[in-house]
C-alpha cells in the first residue's frame, strides 16, 4: 500500500492516467470489495494508477425517500476493509466539518462535493489534515472562480489538492462540459480531474430522481483526456440498473477494462504529440 506521498506523486505523473472509481454509494461491504478488485485488476494491466471511490452519505439526493448511504461509521468500517484487503487508496465525501476527523483516519483523499465547493470552513478544516483534498468544481462556477477554493485550501495549509471538472448547469436538468476548464484549471498548479459520469448527469430529470446519459461518458472521457486532464472520475456497478444511487450515468463493471484501455491509448497520443511540438 502506497503512503501519502507516494500517492500524491503518482497522482501528479503525466506519464500516468489516473482512475477515481467505484460505485456512487456504499450499498454493502460485499459491492464495494467486488468493485475494487475488479477494477484495480484492470488499472494493474493498463499501468493506471487507482483510487477506490464510494460514498458512505449522499447527502444531496433530490428526495428526501433516496437511498444516501449506509452512514460515516458503518461506511468508514467498509471501506477501511476495501483499503486494507485490496490495497488501494481511499477517496469518500464529507459534507461537514465534524464528518472530516473521521473520514481522514481511513481515507487517503477527501472530496468536497461540488454543492460545497464554497464552503470555506469545510475546505479549511479538509485541508488542516494534511490529506489530499479533492473539490470538485461547483456546476455554477466558472473554471476561473476556482482559484479562489484553491486560495482557501492554500490558506489552511493545503498543499496537495486536485481539482474536478463535473459539468456546469446547462438551462434545466442537463449539463455542459465546457473542455476549456481543463487547461484554466491546470494554471492554478494542481492535478484536473475530469468526472465523466456526474458530467452526463441530467440532474433532477427523473422528477424525485436524477437521470443520466451514460452512452456520452466515454466520449466525454477521452476529450478531457486530449484536453490535458490528468485523470478521470468514473463511477461504476455491476447493475447500473439495480444501483440505489445515480444508475442511469455509471458505467457498467464489465465495460470499464475496455473504457480504460481507449483512454490510456488516447492519453499515450497525447503525450507523444505533446513531445513531437516540444
Amino acid at each position: 500500500m502506497l503512503n501519502d506521498s507516494a500517492i500524491w506523486k503518482s497522482l501528479n505523473a503525466s506519464s500516468r492516467l489516473s482512475l477515481i472509481g467505484g460505485p456512487c454509494a456504499i450499498e454493502s461491504e460485499k459491492l464495494c470489495l467486488q468493485v475494487a478488485g475488479s477494477l484495480k485488476k484492470a488499472c494493474q494491466k493498463l499501468g493506471v494508477t487507482y483510487v477506490f471511490k464510494a460514498s458512505y452519505d449522499k447527502a444531496n439526493r433530490t428526495s428526501n425517500q433516496s437511498f444516501r448511504g449506509l452512514g460515516l461509521e458503518a461506511g468508514m468500517k467498509i471501506l477501511a476493509r476495501v483499503r486494507e484487503e485490496i490495497g488501494v487508496p481511499i477517496l469518500t465525501d464529507v459534507h461537514t466539518e465534524a464528518q472530516v476527523a473521521a473520514a481522514a483516519q481511513v481515507a487517503d483523499i477527501l472530496q468536497i462535493p461540488a454543492f460545497l465547493c464554497r464552503q470555506t470552513d469545510l475546505i479549511v478544516a479538509a485541508a488542516r489534515t494534511g490529506k489530499i483534498v479533492n473539490v470538485k468544481k461547483g456546476q455554477f462556477l466558472s473554471p476561473q472562480e476556482m482559484s479562489q477554493v484553491v486560495k482557501k485550501a492554500e490558506s489552511a495549509g493545503g498543499k496537495k489538492i486536485m481539482l474536478t471538472e463535473r459539468g456546469t448547469t446547462f438551462g434545466y436538468n442537463n449539463l455542459v462540459a465546457d473542455m476549456r476548464s481543463i487547461p484554466i484549471m491546470r494554471r492554478f498548479g494542481y492535478p484536473v480531474i475530469f468526472d465523466a459520469t456526474h458530467s452526463v448527469q441530467l440532474p433532477g430529470g427523473g422528477g424525485d430522481k436524477s437521470s443520466g446519459q451514460r452512452e456520452f461518458a466515454p466520449v466525454l472521457a477521452r476529450c478531457a483526456v486530449v484536453a490535458g486532464a490528468t485523470g478521470v472520475f468514473i463511477e461504476t456497478h455491476p447493475q447500473p440498473e439495480r444501483a440505489l444511487s445515480d444508475g442511469p450515468n455509471m458505467i457498467p463493471l464489465a465495460e470499464m477494462p475496455r473504457l480504460l484501455g481507449s483512454l490510456v491509448r488516447v492519453h499515450a497520443a497525447v503525450r507523444a504529440e505533446n513531445a513531437r511540438l516540444g
